[in-house]
């Protein structure tokens, strides 16, 4: 008879080898202070720093943060960095305090964090670590009286095609990849103890009104707007010289298969006159000859990002439009009143 506790061992073993998705990042009130804290004295410079916490089932707790220094270009920034971290993790560990990497933050200018550093950043975190998440703060939003926090992570068929670093249009066309699916979205809950609620509400003030609700009626938008403009400006222009990249591509294609037709055709006519005089034929192709040689197809993951980028620009620049059309009709009506 088998031992009823071996199988349910084994049954144990079998369902965490099958990992449930990531729902939701739950982050301590006193990490996300920290976070703020961190990114707004730098601003706008942007600086990043380390999350630990821990990898619960479904759910990727954040317990506490520490920031990364700044050094100047001309030092060792690699093994200076790692030292400083795993030295950080040490002291922690020993005050019993949580350092289980779980990702990074960073700051952002407008929201422009989706480049190629950021996802090579991504796979060098998932070599070690199972799942992690970055979490992105951008200041210059949160001035707006909006907090931009937010929490990625790569999604799981494009970490599949970057391995492979095949990004040409037929691949990304059989895995049906566009470029809403590189990066995906992770809930952030804030949670903070009993402990430290109890002590928020005492010291709640008795105005229901706070600075954060006054910074919502600022009709001041025009630097916040024309900055993204200027950033969707260049964007746009990288991603026409990304267009034109391609377009060579399809030039050069379009010559070549034109130069092979030719070539195939007068081959076949010397074979035809070979046949005739009794000669054996010469193959249809020839490896050495340069037409016979495949152009490599321009990578699409530099486009994807750009048209990330773009369309991030355009949700700010339609967001922010549309409050600041609610407020002046909102003073309109106050001013007629």
């Amino acid at each position: 008879m088998a031992n009823p506790m071996a199988r349910s061992f084994l049954q144990a073993v079998a369902s965490e080898e099958v990992a449930s998705p990531l729902r939701v990042v739950q982050m301590e009130g006193l990490t996300v202070l920290k976070i703020i804290k961190h990114c707004k004295e730098f601003s706008p410079s942007l600086v990043t720093g380390q999350l630990l916490g821990l990898d619960v089932g479904s759910v990727l707790e954040v317990t506490n943060c520490f920031p990364f220094p700044i050094r100047e270009e001309d030092e060792e920034i690699e093994a200076d960095g790692a030292n400083y971290q795993l030295e950080m993790m040490r002291c922690l560990r020993e005050v019993n305090v949580d350092n289980n990497t779980v990702g990074w933050y960073q700051s952002t200018l407008l929201g422009s964090f989706q480049t190629a550093e950021l996802i090579e950043t991504f796979m060098n975190y998932q070599e070690n670590i199972r799942r992690c998440v970055c979490i992105i703060y951008d200041p210059s939003k949160s001035n707006q009286g909006v907090l931009a926090l937010k929490a990625l992570k790569l999604s799981d068929s494009f970490m599949e095609l970057y391995r492979s670093n095949n990004f040409t249009g037929e691949k990304l066309r059989e895995k049906k990849l566009a470029w809403v699916d590189i990066f995906e979205e992770i809930p952030i809950k804030v949670s903070n103890s009993a402990l430290i609620s109890a002590f928020m509400t005492e010291l709640e003030p008795e105005s229901p009104v706070s600075q954060c609700d006054y910074d919502r009626l600022n009709l001041s938008t025009a630097p916040y707007m024309e900055r993204n403009l200027e950033f969707l400006i260049e964007c746009m222009e990288d991603l026409l010289s990304e267009q034109n990249k391609f377009q060579y591509y399809y030039r050069n294609l379009s010559r070549q298969q034109a130069q092979q037709q030719a070539w195939l055709q007068k081959r076949r006519q010397e074979n035809v006159a070979r046949k005739a005089a009794g000669e054996e034929p010469l193959p249809e192709e020839d490896p050495s000859n340069p037409i016979f040689k495949p152009i490599p197809e321009p990578s699409r993951l530099d486009s994807y990002l750009i048209t990330n980028q773009v369309a991030n620009y355009c949700n700010q620049i339609n967001g922010v439009a549309g409050q600041s059309f609610s407020r002046l009709y909102l003073m309109k009506a106050l001013h007629d009143n």
